[in-house]
This record gives structure tokens, C-alpha cells and sequence, in this order.
């Protein structure tokens, strides 16, 4: 019986071995994925599209008939030369990467320092709302906001005396950042946000420390040394976010001074910090996305609902458990070597996989679209759509009377939902509800979720409207019971600016 004993330990601790070789092995594995690669462009090579500034891309791309095409091409643009099939295929999520482009004016016109000064005067900037002052130095950081606006006399004392600046959420302020990001948000199937950073030189605002999003560092003006260390974001808890001292993070995997014109990327997880160079500064923007969008994320709304269904449909997730089940279970029990035990871990376990024939994956994806939704940014919206829009309808006070007041929809108009990606279609109870972020707020989550419940008789139609994006329907074609319904419904979409017509109305 000793010898049993004595094997049965052996046995474990030989697993325990196995089972960290397995996951240095795999550690390492990932270390050598990991190592960044670096993309270094003649000056030869032109822009994408054969468009010179942003404004002319963007230009373009407003003449793009699909909003994910308009996406897609967008981001290609944000990353040239890397094709994007290629970058999320080898490097989404699993390295740094560098483009050093040797065009300083390649990013022109997506924000600068002068567009920083004009916001600071015309808008209403609070401290520590939509601006951080911060410094880093001896090893400390530090956040010196003061209460209430920030006022350039104030902001650009502290700049002068070594401090950075982050503004928070710019697309609140900048139309083109906004357009940017609403743009990109169909892309990712995930919030894009940003922030900008402005660093005087020979200074550094912020400690190293890792981030839970995706970033796309933008150098727009001077330089910035950054260093990037490795950190495994497959086994971190990302929402504890810290900083580190030198010490800790060791010697980079990565280290790089970006140029105006330059893109970093690096994935959620990786340890980095950038500091300015002596004889310049630094503005560069920092696009993100992915907060919160892990399978895990998907679990934690998937596996409470599968419980209270498994709880409400077998009996066998109502059973009682075992009378003395506190004597040789939990942590004050672990170590014991009781037959009881390995029971009780089987009857979880048994449990566990069944528990995915209870789950209403479906409903917690829809659950996962509302949040998306809501942390969206509305569209910009084209000239185009605008002039078709409800948001562009002649309606006026013209000579003492109301003009053109009422949108002039019949069977034969033709539409289409405003976007893509802006709309969503899901149970809510009883209810259906189409939830949709034409009339979110640049701020975020400065409203409330917009929706509006759907007569069951109209759930048909709206999906069809989804569907046949991006051509254009006629009210006619909707699937509904009427001709008065078809007229109805189309009037109601149209007022809440989730469709627009071919032709202004």
C-alpha cells in the first residue's frame, strides 16, 4: 500500500513536469511568434488609392457604395504596404509590427497641434474628462490635473514645463478622427476608439505599462523612441492594468524611434513605453479597438444564462448536494486524499459539459452586438447621404409657414439602411427590439441605447432591408401584410435616420 502511495505521488509530480515543460514549450512558441517585424518603404512607393492627403482619401471613399468596403479600404490605407489579409492572418493579435514610411506628410490632416490649440480654445475641454496632464520621471508617475476646464493659458504652462498632454477621445472634437473611427468600427466588428499624445521634448509621460485593446500608434508630428517588451496576454488578467519599473520588464523585444508618417501596432498585453528625443516633440495618435471582445467576454454573458435554463429544464441541476460535502471539499481540503473528492470533481464536471446544450449562444451574441452598439460612433455622414437623409430634409420655416414639412415615401421610393453595421435586429423578452446608432452621441455613452420595439408583422421586412444592403429597395418589395404598412414602417425608419432614399425626398 506504501509503494501505491509512493507511485501515485510519483505520478502526479511527473504530470506537474509534463505539464510546465508543456507550457514553457508553449511559452516559447509564442516568443517566437511574437518577435515584431519591421516594414521600411522607399519614398518611391505611393500612397494608397493614388490619394495624396487624407482629406481626398476620405474624399474617395465617401463614393464607395458599401460601408464595409469603405472600411476595408480604410484600414488598408492605415497600415500600407501590409495587405490585411496578411496582417490579421500573421499579426493581429500576436506581435508588434513597424512601417516606417519616410513620408512625414503620409498621416497629414488626420490631427495636428495646430487642430490641439483650436479645440483647447473653442470647446469645452475639462481636466481629467477629456484631457490628462502627466509625468514620468525618477520612476514616478504622475497626473497633475487641476479641477474644471482646461484653458490653454494652464495647458500649455505645463506643457513648457515638461508635462504631456493626452487627450481623451479627440473624435468628440475632431471630425475627421470621428469619421476616422466610424469609418474603421465596421471593420473591427468592435469599438474604435483614440487618444492623442503630445510630449515635449527629452521627456516621457507615462510609466511602461500594457494596454487591453488593440493599438495603431500614428505618428503625426516629430519623434518618439518606443520600447516594447514581451508579456503573453493568453494567460493575463487584462483587467488589471499596471505599471512597471525598469527593472521588471527586462530588455525589449523591440525598440524603435517612429517618424512622422510611421504606424506601430502591437497587440493587447505587450509591455511598451515611449519617451520623446531630446531635440523634438512629439504628437502621435493612438487608434484602438478590441476592449473586451475575447471569447472569454463572449462566456461570461453565454455561461449564467446556460445555467438558469440548465436550472429550470433538468432536474439534475437542482439536486442537493451531499450532505457532508464541506468536510473534504475547498481549500482547506485540497490536500487531502479522499475517494470522495475525486466524486465530487467528476459530478462537476459531468455537469460542465452539459451545460453547453443549455447555452443560448445565439441570444448572448445579440447581447454582445447591443453593447457594440452602443459604443459606437454614429456615421458621418456623406453629402450624399445627408441630401437623402432625414437629417438633410427640406423641412423649414420659410415666410411665416412650414414648408416641405412630412417625407414624401411611397411604394415606389427607394432605400436602404444608412450602414452596415448600424443597425441590429434582436429578442428583448417578448418584444423584438432594432436597436441602431444613428443618433449616438460622439461622447461616449453620453445616451442612453437607441431602439425601437417591432410589430412581429414587420420583423420580415426590416430583416429583408438588412439583407439587401448595400442595393436599394422599394418600399414596395418590403414583405408586409399592406401597402399602408409598407408606407408605415418605411416613414418610421426614415424619421429615426436608419434609411435613406436613392433620391432626396
Amino acid at each position: 500500500q506504501s509503494d501505491d502511495k509512493t507511485f501515485e505521488k510519483w505520478r502526479e509530480n511527473t504530470c506537474q513536469l509534463l505539464l510546465c515543460t508543456s507550457r514553457c514549450l508553449q511559452n516559447y512558441l509564442l516568443l517566437l511568434r511574437s518577435l515584431p517585424c519591421r516594414y521600411i518603404i522607399p519614398k518611391t512607393v505611393p500612397c494608397v488609392n493614388g490619394a495624396e492627403t487624407l482629406d481626398v482619401l476620405l474624399a474617395e471613399l465617401a463614393e464607395v457604395n458599401n460601408s464595409r468596403e469603405r472600411a476595408s479600404k480604410l484600414f488598408q490605407w492605415l497600415i500600407s504596404p501590409i495587405p490585411a489579409k496578411a496582417f490579421f492572418r500573421e499579426t493581429w493579435e500576436k506581435k508588434p509590427i513597424i512601417v516606417q514610411r519616410k513620408n512625414p506628410n503620409y498621416y497629414k490632416g488626420l490631427f495636428s497641434t495646430a487642430e490641439f490649440d483650436r479645440i483647447l480654445r473653442q470647446e469645452d475641454v475639462q481636466y481629467g474628462v477629456n484631457l490628462d496632464v502627466t509625468s514620468y520621471t525618477n520612476g514616478k508617475r504622475e497626473t497633475h490635473n487641476p479641477p474644471g476646464r482646461a484653458l490653454p493659458f494652464t495647458v500649455w504652462d505645463f506643457y513648457e514645463s515638461g508635462c504631456s498632454l493626452r487627450m481623451l477621445n479627440p473624435q468628440a472634437f475632431s471630425s475627421t478622427v470621428w469619421n476616422v473611427l466610424s469609418i474603421l468600427q465596421e471593420q473591427f466588428g468592435s469599438m474604435a476608439g483614440a487618444n492623442v499624445y503630445l510630449t515635449p521634448p527629452g521627456t516621457q509621460g507615462f510609466a511602461p505599462h500594457y494596454d487591453d485593446i488593440e493599438a495603431f500608434v500614428v505618428q503625426l508630428e516629430g519623434k518618439k523612441h518606443w520600447r516594447i517588451a514581451v508579456f503573453f496576454i493568453l494567460f493575463l488578467n487584462l483587467s488589471i492594468l499596471a505599471n512597471f519599473n525598469q527593472a521588471e520588464i527586462g530588455k525589449p523585444i523591440l525598440e524603435v524611434v517612429l517618424e512622422a508618417g510611421d504606424l506601430l501596432y502591437f497587440p493587447r498585453g505587450f509591455i511598451h513605453q515611449g519617451d520623446c528625443l531630446p531635440d523634438v516633440h512629439s504628437l502621435h495618435i493612438t487608434i484602438s479597438s478590441y476592449q473586451k471582445n475575447s471569447w472569454g467576454d463572449l462566456l461570461l454573458k453565454v455561461v449564467p444564462a446556460a445555467l438558469e435554463i440548465a436550472m429550470e429544464e433538468d432536474v439534475e441541476y437542482r439536486q442537493g448536494l451531499p450532505l457532508d460535502y464541506l468536510t473534504y471539499m475547498g481549500v482547506q481540503n485540497s490536500d487531502k486524499d479522499d475517494p470522495r473528492r475525486a466524486k465530487f470533481f467528476s459530478r462537476i464536471e459531468s455537469l460542465m459539459k452539459k451545460l453547453s446544450n443549455y447555452a443560448p449562444v445565439d441570444a448572448a451574441v445579440d447581447q454582445k452586438a447591443r453593447d457594440f452598439l452602443h459604443d459606437c460612433l454614429p456615421p458621418m455622414l456623406t453629402s450624399d447621404e445627408l441630401a437623402t437623409s432625414v437629417q438633410g430634409a427640406s423641412a423649414r420655416w420659410e415666410r411665416g409657414r412650414t414648408v416641405d414639412v412630412g417625407a414624401k415615401i411611397t411604394a415606389q421610393t427607394k432605400v436602404r439602411v444608412l450602414r452596415a453595421g448600424c443597425t441590429r435586429l434582436c429578442s428583448d423578452g417578448d418584444a423584438v427590439c432594432l436597436y441602431y446608432t444613428t443618433d449616438n452621441s460622439r461622447v461616449y455613452h453620453k445616451e442612453e441605447l437607441k431602439s425601437l420595439e417591432v410589430k412581429s408583422e414587420h420583423t420580415d421586412a426590416i430583416e429583408f432591408l438588412m439583407h439587401s444592403y448595400p442595393k436599394f429597395v422599394t418600399v414596395g418589395s418590403f414583405p408586409c401584410d399592406s401597402a399602408d404598412d409598407r408606407i408605415a414602417l418605411a416613414e418610421l425608419l426614415f424619421e429615426r435616420g436608419i434609411i435613406h432614399t436613392s433620391e432626396p425626398v
